[in-house]
Parts: C-alpha cells; structure tokens; sequence
C-alpha cells in the first residue's frame, strides 16, 4: 500500500480524500467513528447545542418585549437523541466522500511496527503514512478525578444539570458555560488564572455582562479535589455542582513514541511540510500540538497530503481566524507577525449596529461590539475582535485579507452583503478610509 492515515477526524480525513483526489492508493485507518473529536464529541455537538440556545434567547426576548407568548418545554434527552441521529447520517456522508475517490477505510486500533501497520490482524506496509490521531481532554491529577466530566460526557448526560462547576478558562469552558446556563442550570466557571485570555478585555466584559450575565467566574483559583456534586478549591471553600473539566488536551501520540520525535509535550514535532523526523512519516491535526482547530487540522491535513503525494507546499499559521460559540457569536484574529510598536497602533471600537439577528436586540442596547486595531505606518490591520450574529463568516473573510497583506485602502472597493451585522465595514470605510 502507498499510504496509509492513521486518523478520520479533519486531519486526517481531508488528507485522505486530498490523496484520493490526486489519485493515490490510500487505506484510511479509523479506531472508533469517522469524523474524530470535531464531528463526535466536539465542536459539532458545541454548535447544535448552541443553536438551540440561541433559540431559547430569542424566545426569551420576544417574550419580554410582549408581541410573542410562549413557554418552551425542553427536553434535554431528545437533544441529544437527534444530535446522535444527526451525527450518524454525516458519517455516512464522510464514508461516501472518501470512498468515492477510491479510498479504503479500515475500521480498528492500529499499531506501529517500523515499515508496517497492524491492524485487525492484518499488516500493512506503507511507502508514506500519515499519523492524524488527534488529541484527548487532559485532566489535571487531583483527588476525586473520576467524578470528572469533559466534553467526551456531554451526550451522556441524561438530563440538564441543576449546578455545574466548569474548570478552565478557554474557549470551550465558555461555550460549555453558555449552553448550560441558557439551558437552566447554575453555572461556575472556575480558571486557573484568567477567564478567556485569548481576547481583547473589553471583549470578555462584554461576554460576561451581555451575553452570559449569569454565570460566577473564579478567576486564578485551582480545584483541590472534585466529587459527584461539588468541587473543593484552593480557599477551603466547597462549591456545589457537577465537576466540568475543560483544562486542555492531550496529544494521541502514543502510536509513535519512540519511532519519531516528540516535543516536550508529547505532540509530534513536524516541519512546515508536516513531516516528522522520519522521511516518509508525516502528521497532522492535534497530534501535532499546533493550533487544535478544526479549519487548522483539515489545512495541516492537506498539506500532508500533497507532500506525500510529491506536490511540495509549506503550511503558514498566521492570521488564524478563531470563533467562541456563544448566543451571539464571538470571533477574533490577530497578525502575529506584525511588530508595530505602541505608537504606531490606532484602535477603533464601535456597538454592534442593526442588521440580521441584531435588530431586536437594539431595545435593550446588546448588538455586539468591535475593535479593529490598526498599524498606522504600514496601513494595515493588526487584530479584530468582533461580536456579532455575522462575526465567524465576517472575521473568516477579513482574516484572508490580512494574510494576503492588503492595504487598509483596498477594502475601499469591497461591497457587502445587506444586511450586514457586524461593524468591521463601517470602521473600515467609513471611520478611516
């Protein structure tokens, strides 16, 4: 066999149907269900639960305003009876698409033994293999750590939580935080040091003023010890609620240790080819420690995949766009190799303005807000941080913009679609140009 992936999450399966597409020979080797972490434990299962919340908001709106009287009845066991039914019709679709350019998915735990794979009693040999096995939550050593969940448990949870306790302070504790707090439950977000470090401050007071006013945050404070239904923290104080961990993951790089080299947290080190220390190894995804996004592991896949298939390219990382799923959207990315000092930078901040999905929060002054900041010498954009109904689809477009280093002076020509929700235009054109 050509080549071999190890791995159908987004790394892997994109680099196995980029492989097929170039007309390689390709046996994709799965443990548990296509589609890895994004698609069955993940941001897909994040994002239907979100959408359901964003639901009971507006419902919850236009209740207060008086036009619209309704009381909701959520049952939380037939959510995740349709997410699991959702979830198996799109594996179905990811078999198809890498089958139909040829593929050969092997369901089974592989293992690695030099030029050979094993799986199911069965060994492979391989000219180029790919290692795409993904990560796992990491969960800190404490005193009561199997009372802990993480989101691998939040489709087995068989009902609402009255009180829950979520450790950490990323990304996912807040999007966590968010469904259950909209869903019911009394929410705790307790962080190691500070609540959401990758935004700008003025974007994490409007999170938690606007969009999750009932959620306690406990910032630079550690959990001790967990239990079924309280946690221990580093005050002596005992705070009730199921313990949530979402402290980081865990490169899945057991497979090859020993057989490449590891970076020092275990995660596979690769050059900007996405090859290992090994010629023919490469890898891809969260094994490889970089960003764990899923837009990053299906770009880091495909650039495995041409290389192995003698089509050299290099992966860049700038200007990675990132979103935090919340009732209204939240989305940010920054030019890490611009290097302005202070006074050459220029920030402008605005509300939201009306538009889909903003309208009706215009009562009650809640439309978002945004901030560009800006290199006044070179004309260029350093970072947004935008909230706002269109925020993902806006800050994924700005983002290319960015890496393809345009001018502030050439967004002068772009035309928006109306409506528009998000302030980046008006900032752009109108307050600067």
């Amino acid at each position: 066999m050509k080549n071999i992936v190890i791995g159908s999450g987004p790394a892997g399966r994109l680099a196995s149907l980029q492989l097929g597409k170039l007309g390689e020979d390709v046996k994709l080797i799965e443990k548990n269900h296509i589609a890895g972490t994004c698609l069955n434990e993940g941001c897909m299962v994040i994002c239907a639960l979100t959408d359901v919340t964003k639901f009971i908001e507006t419902n919850n709106r236009f209740n207060s305003y008086g036009f619209i009287k309704s009381q909701l009845d959520i049952s939380y066991d037939k959510i995740v009876e349709k997410i699991i039914e959702t979830q198996k019709i799109l594996r179905k679709i990811n078999q198809e698409e890498n089958e139909n350019v040829g593929n050969d998915i092997i369901y089974g735990e592989a293992k690695l033994e030099g030029n050979e794979v094993k799986v199911n009693g069965e060994s492979l040999e391989y000219e180029k293999l790919l290692i795409a096995t993904g990560a796992r939550p990491f969960i800190p050593n404490i005193k009561g750590s199997k009372y802990v969940l993480t989101n691998k448990d939040i489709l087995k949870l068989d009902k609402i939580p009255e009180k829950l306790n979520i450790y950490g302070g990323g990304i996912l504790a807040a999007e966590v935080a968010n469904i259950y707090s909209s869903l019911g439950s009394e929410v705790n977000i307790i962080t190691r040091s500070k609540f959401l470090k990758e935004i700008e401050n003025e974007t994490k007071e409007y999170i938690l003023k606007h969009i999750m006013p009932d959620i306690t945050l406990y910032e630079n404070t550690t959990i001790i010890e967990a239990f079924k239904n309280k946690v221990l923290i580093d005050s002596d104080k005992e705070i009730e609620g199921i313990p949530f961990f979402a402290t980081g993951r865990r490169p899945n790089s057991e497979i090859v240790d020993g057989f490449v080299e590891l970076n020092p947290n275990k995660s596979i080190k690769v050059n900007e080819m996405m090859q290992t220390s090994v010629e023919n190894v490469y890898a891809a995804g969260d094994v490889t420690g970089n960003y764990q996004l899923t837009p990053v592991a299906r770009m880091e896949g495909i650039v495995a995949a041409r290389n192995m298939a003698d089509y050299p390219n290099k992966i860049s990382y700038n200007c990675i766009p990132q979103s935090i799923s919340l009732n209204m959207d939240v989305s940010f990315v920054e030019n890490e190799k611009n290097n302005c000092s202070d006074n050459e930078k220029a920030s402008i901040a605005i509300p939201g303005i009306a538009g889909s999905g903003a309208f009706w929060k215009i009562l009650t002054g809640d439309t978002g807000h945004t901030k560009i900041e800006f290199d006044k010498k070179k004309n260029k954009i350093n970072k947004i941080n935008s909230i706002s109904p269109s925020s993902a689809s806006d800050i994924a477009y700005i983002s290319y913009l960015m890496r393809k280093d345009y001018d502030l002076d050439d967004y002068s020509d772009f035309l928006e679609v109306h409506p528009s929700t998000d302030a980046n235009y008006k900032i752009i054109k109108n307050m600067w140009l």
